[in-house]
């Protein structure tokens, strides 16, 4: 922005032109000449002032020139800018020199004739490169590759159209609502066929509409769903009409199951899930929108086919439904995905193939849909009766702890409330606080923990917190989420993540308490039904082995190759010890410090975590990097590469792109660093836990097996198996599991079994 404010005021000095420049920033002070001025506002006692700098005025108030205002600010730089300027040389110091020599040529052509101080003298002797660097950073170009031809810039009414399809680029969706814009491209001779109406016919002749699918080879299909999920209306997309029909069982096993016919369309998940209640075990899709969009940007939160469109210069008015009978006319949604789906297919694909992300789509994404779909319609059969009864112990036990705080506190209070407790905590009983807020004091979980010991409150406040969060978000929420079939049944997304792991919600499975014992007590109301046993089967350290493949690390490798327990090889080497006097502390400590370095900690954050000084943290990775150098030269190169290309990506393709790695702001570039760095690990292990659902999905079906895949969390995997198939079971999910990919590491994954959750994974 100082650029071509800088290039736009130099043209108006070319064609003798007056130029004012209204600004906040004092950057713009240096471009002050005959023909231009600056009106720089300021904020005093929360009021605007604005206020007029010519040459006299930058003279009066800085006693020196606009051009030496660069040599001022070469000298004593610019943190908010990142211009060093010559170290311990502030502000005051600066306009000394400069008011004194007139610049930094001047300075350092005479630096030993000059009357200086023998420090000043030897800041700036060190200081050299610095200065003359920060003075080029300092200089506000005057050539930006701007327009030059000042009568464009005058304000003319604003081209609706221009604007809607800039803002539909840049996704300002929210902005282009606050102007009520519509989303849209640019109109080209492709959009406007596109936008053609279609006439919509309600076809009742299903055998003959089946035989113009084949013969089309292609089917563009949008589902209108019941409430109970079921499909009671389809929508195909032909080149001169859209096709309504109402498919019975029977259409539907044939549609779906045909080789002949490549089925599209925007969420193939639901149209799994409707088809699997039905007994239908479908062909996988050949284009599922909403998937290619994912993978074409996983940082979006709307892949809604209006937002598609409009992304991608495909936006169409629906089709009209007036004809129809009454309830087709309330499907002029999926009528509208039907009409847009030839154009939007055709516009993602080109975008999947121009990213080389063609094989990620169809062998891992797409397949993976519809494992999930069938995971869904299964569930995870619960006991009702014993999370209710757990629900009622944690109950006691807050009522103990309730108890027990209110006699710590001398009274009763709501221990619900922050700002009720921060005035017990930090008022009575007169606790050391933090920064007190507006809303005052903060009670989250660092500060309490800061705290554990210096009062026994304290103490029963955090377990106070635990049970309470046990007892509402996993007894009561999970007893609501129990279906007439005595299993929960959770939707799994693929869209959710920006790394390409699968989440659960409704309720999140996934994030089932592990690291406390009381929290894993959750895991035994999780069982297998009557007859059934639950085989548990997770990989060992998946994300080291991603590492150390992808940084090509000799000694991890070899460590892995020799199966090492890495955690124990690392403490040997870290802390420079023979591996059998490796205490568990320090075994502990190389843990943390390995999975640390995987998702690009600092030593700060690692110092809190083990209760070290910043120091030897420091020191503790410093160690780690020399021994596992590899490891060192991948962290550099990977946010190197990153960086040129604006994206990460796994093994396999995946993308996470990275704006952050170009900001100006020092924590968000720290941030993209940091994810540049873990995004193709952990999407990596994403990847594979993917590739082995749906090899693991497929081997049950093969061997004929009434063993069902029901979860995954993260690295692990949880078939429900009928008894006698326990054992088969048990190693095929080992075998599908550590055949999933082939790495310079082996895959090593470990398989148990038990009647419940917690008998299998502990």
């Amino acid at each position: 922005a100082d650029d071509i404010l800088g290039t736009l005021a130099e043209q108006c000095r070319r064609t003798g032109d007056a130029c004012i420049l209204a600004t906040g920033d004092r950057d713009s002070l240096q471009l002050v000449g005959p023909e231009t001025s600056v009106r720089l506002m300021t904020t005093k006692a929360g009021q605007p002032q604005v206020t007029m700098y010519d040459e006299a005025k930058v003279l009066e108030v800085y006693g020196v020139t606009p051009k030496q205002l660069i040599d001022i600010k070469a000298l004593m730089g610019d943190s908010s800018d990142n211009i060093p300027g010559v170290k311990g040389i502030g502000e005051k110091g600066a306009g000394e020199l400069i008011q004194k020599y007139g610049s930094i040529d001047y300075i350092y052509e005479h630096l030993d004739e000059l009357e200086l101080k023998p420090a000043m003298r030897r800041k700036l002797e060190e200081g050299k490169d610095s200065a003359f660097m920060s003075y080029d950073l300092g200089k506000i170009c005057l050539e930006a590759p701007v327009d030059l031809d000042l009568s464009h810039y005058e304000r003319k009414p604003m081209d609706v159209q221009k604007t809607a399809a800039l803002m539909t680029k840049l996704e300002f969706f929210k902005l282009m609502e606050k102007y009520g814009l519509t989303p849209g491209e640019e109109p080209t001779p492709q959009a406007e066929t596109a936008s053609v109406e279609r006439n919509v016919l309600l076809r009742n002749d299903l055998d003959e509409l089946l035989g113009e699918l084949r013969k089309e080879g292609k089917a563009y299909l949008s589902c209108a769903f019941e409430k109970d999920g079921s499909i009671k209306g389809m929508f195909f997309t032909f080149p001169e009409i859209i096709a309504a029909a109402e498919p019975t069982d029977t259409f539907l096993k044939a549609l779906f199951t045909d080789e002949t016919i490549a089925i599209c369309v925007h969420d193939s998940k639901p149209v799994y899930k409707a088809l699997d209640k039905l007994g239908i075990l479908p062909n996988v899709v050949a284009m599922d929108v909403l998937l290619a969009a994912y993978l074409l940007n996983p940082s979006s939160s709307d892949y809604t086919v209006e937002r598609l469109c409009a992304l991608y210069g495909t936006a169409q008015e629906a089709p009209a439904l007036s004809d129809l009978p009454e309830p087709w006319q309330t499907r002029r949604e999926q009528a509208l995905a039907a009409a847009v789906l030839p154009s939007l297919c055709d516009a993602l694909q080109k975008e999947i193939d121009k990213n080389d992300q063609n094989e990620l789509l169809q062998t891992i994404e797409l397949p993976l849909a519809l494992v999930l779909a069938r995971m869904e319609n299964i569930g995870f059969a619960v006991d009702k009766q014993g999370i209710a009864d757990y629900g009622e112990q944690l109950q006691g036990e807050i009522d103990r702890l309730q108890e027990n705080i209110y006699r710590e506190a001398g009274r009763e209070f709501n221990i619900n409330s922050p700002k009720q407790l921060g005035q017990v905590l930090f008022e009575e009983l007169h606790l050391p606080a933090g920064k007190k807020t507006k809303s005052g004091y903060s009670t989250n979980a660092e500060v309490l923990e800061k705290l554990r010991y210096d009062h026994p409150i304290v103490e029963h406040i955090l377990e106070y917190r635990t049970m309470a969060k046990l007892k509402s978000t996993y007894c009561d929420g999970l007893l609501k989420e129990i279906g007439p079939d005595g299993r929960i049944h959770s939707s799994f997304n693929q869209t959710e993540t920006r790394t390409g792991r699968i989440s659960s919600t409704e309720p999140n499975l996934q994030n089932i308490p592990v690291r406390t014992e009381i929290g894993r007590e959750l895991r035994r109301f999780f069982i297998a039904e009557t007859g059934k046993v639950l085989v548990d089967a997770d990989y060992s350290q998946i994300e080291l082995r991603v590492l150390a493949h992808v940084a090509n690390d000799t000694a991890m490798i070899e460590a892995f190759r020799k199966n090492e327990d890495i955690h124990r090889t690392t403490a040997a080497q870290v802390f420079n010890l023979p591996e059998q006097m490796v205490t568990p502390l320090l075994r502990s400590r190389a843990k943390a410090v390995n999975f640390g370095i995987v998702y690009g900690i600092g030593a700060f954050s690692l110092g809190k975590d083990l209760g070290v000084t910043r120091k030897e943290a420091a020191d503790y990775i410093d160690a780690y990097l020399r021994h596992y150098s590899g490891v060192n030269a991948y962290m550099e190169q990977v946010v190197e590469k990153a960086t040129e290309q604006g994206y990460a990506e796994t093994i396999f393709g995946r993308r996470r792109y990275l704006p952050e790695l170009t900001a100006s702001n020092f924590n968000m570039r720290s941030f993209g660093q940091r994810v540049a760095r873990n995004m193709p690990i952990q999407g990596t292990a994403a990847d594979i836990i993917k590739i082995a659902m749906i090899r693991v999905e497929k081997r049950l079906r093969k061997e004929n097996l009434r063993a069902r895949l029901i979860l995954q969390v993260h690295d692990e995997l949880i078939v429900e198996a009928p008894e006698e198939e326990r054992e088969q079971v048990q190693s095929l999910l080992t075998e599908e599991m550590e055949a999933a990919v082939s790495l310079s590491v082996p895959m090593v994954a470990d398989a148990n079994c038990g009647k419940t959750w917690y008998e299998a994974k502990d």
